[in-house]
């Protein structure tokens, strides 16, 4: 039986508008609401839990589904990005209290609380957000850097979007209940982890890339991440000179002491 859709008027003869999309009309009821929650927990599950479990076994093969055009099943990569960011962020501020972690680690080295750990805690608090944000920045760098492998650079945001997923699970699973247990210890235990946390993203990069170029040896791919690595240190460390630069204005130099460790 067909019916007209309540859109755009056009005949539905299935469940869907052929000519715009919306679903057949049904009277809101009790089913309707059940129908509506089991398709919400079921599309979540087989998109969401799904995205997350590829990526999590094989992220450069997940992204290469998607962007060969294999979607159905995969939660959207950017969206699937924000949200794992809004968890990190939330078990980092919330549950870890980075923020009170750095405190610690700068009132050990005596460091002044005003300056850097302002800076370094927010980017501590709200690492894989302020991740997330340099993603069309850091495609930019990728995509020059592999541009004879043939994607364009939107492809190249969705890839990065991915990687960032990646290493997002990672922490979530890897890093943050290690800090969680270690985060009353010393700081020297918190910098390991940092460290660990940072190296982390290259590896996760050449496996990332290795899985995405099958047909590239594994050697091309450690020369391209190892350049990538280059530039990111070339740009952190341009960051943290315009920090310096920015204290000398606004504070003065004698501002720059209080960021260094003062002898017992």
């Amino acid at each position: 039986m067909e019916d007209n859709c309540k859109n755009c008027g056009s005949k539905v003869a299935g469940n869907f508008c052929n000519n715009c999309g919306q679903k057949k009309f049904k009277r809101i009821d009790k089913k309707y609401l059940i129908d509506e929650m089991q398709y919400l927990l079921l599309h979540t599950n087989k998109g969401f839990f799904y995205s997350v479990k590829s990526i999590f076994k094989n992220p450069g093969k997940t992204a290469k589904e998607f962007i060969d055009g294999n979607r159905v099943n995969h939660y959207k990569p950017i969206m699937l990005a924000f949200v794992l960011s809004g968890l990190s962020t939330f078990i980092s501020f919330k549950i870890l209290n980075v923020t009170k972690i750095m405190e610690q680690t700068y009132e050990k080295q005596k460091i002044d609380k005003s300056l850097a750990h302002e800076f370094m805690s927010f980017l501590s608090s709200y690492n894989s957000l302020f991740m997330l944000l340099s993603i069309p920045i850091i495609s930019i760098i990728t995509y020059l850097l592999l541009k004879s492998w043939k994607n364009n650079y939107y492809e190249h945001i969705i890839m990065n979007a991915y990687i960032q997923c990646c290493y997002t699970i990672y922490c979530i699973l890897f890093i943050y209940p290690i800090l969680f247990f270690l985060k009353d210890s010393s700081t020297t235990a918190y910098m390991i982890i940092s460290l660990l946390s940072a190296f982390s993203i290259p590896v996760i990069m050449v496996w990332f890339y290795k899985e995405f170029y099958p047909e590239k040896s594994i050697g091309d791919v450690i020369v391209k991440v190892v350049f990538f690595v280059i530039v990111g240190i070339i740009i952190y460390v341009t960051i943290i000179f315009a920090f310096v630069i920015g204290t000398l204005i606004m504070y003065g130099p004698e501002a720059l002491l209080k960021l260094a460790p003062q002898q017992q």
